[in-house]
């Protein structure tokens, strides 16, 4: 017989809200690793993890935590438009995060992920599988890249759209995963916007010089 504590707990059917709540709580040591995080959150790993690395961009966290949060963003989105399974290499895995900055990020995550939660059930499942998650997968590392770029007004949105993509795959919601999208092209034209202002104001900056 299996033994209950060595089952990863995001695979004992709990919601992620619960599953973030024991990792934050449970345990004796002073830091949480990324390698702790992974196999916590087991099979739901990439969307779990996506939703868990992109969230802290949204909602306000500990100085530096979304840095250290942010690039294996960019892994966990390939490995989904790929179609492979979670994995990230040893110099993410090894990097940690205080136990007290997870239980403040989790204490604000939260309120909102369990009202998601309430929200979030599985329908129009055909969107969630081959061949579009794979599409969500792509969609998701031109965020991350995005997000992970020096631009300003370049991490909030593009974070949201993550979450909510991440959410919708995990959960398998299509209607999430439709809400994700909106939420992604409208961050792009923002993006988009905003780094056009900034080449056109560098440029003429640069005219006003050479003048």
């Amino acid at each position: 017989m299996t033994d209950p504590a060595s089952v990863p707990i995001a695979a004992r059917g709990e919601p992620l809200s619960l599953v973030l709540f024991r990792l934050a709580h449970e345990g004796t040591s002073d830091r949480v690793s990324i390698g702790d995080l992974l196999a916590a959150l087991g099979d739901r790993a990439i969307g779990a993890l996506m939703f868990v690395f992109a969230a802290p961009n949204v909602v306000p966290a500990p100085p530096g935590l979304s840095g250290i949060l942010g690039a294996p963003l960019v892994f966990l989105a390939a490995q989904l438009m790929l179609g492979m399974k979670p994995w990230l290499p040893g110099v993410i895995t090894r990097r940690s995060i205080a136990r007290d900055d997870l239980q403040t990020l989790v204490r604000r995550l939260s309120p909102w992920l369990a009202r998601a939660e309430k929200l979030l059930r599985p329908r129009w499942s055909t969107l969630t599988h081959p061949p579009f998650e794979y599409a969500i997968g792509l969609l998701c590392f031109v965020l991350a890249v995005v997000l992970v770029l020096p631009i300003p007004l370049g991490n909030i949105l593009p974070a949201l759209a993550i979450s909510v993509l991440a959410l919708g795959v995990l959960e398998r919601d299509g209607l999430w995963v439709i809400a994700g999208i909106a939420t992604a092209a409208f961050a792009l034209t923002v993006v988009s916007g905003v780094v056009w202002a900034m080449a056109q104001a560098a440029l003429y900056l640069v005219m006003r010089w050479w003048g």
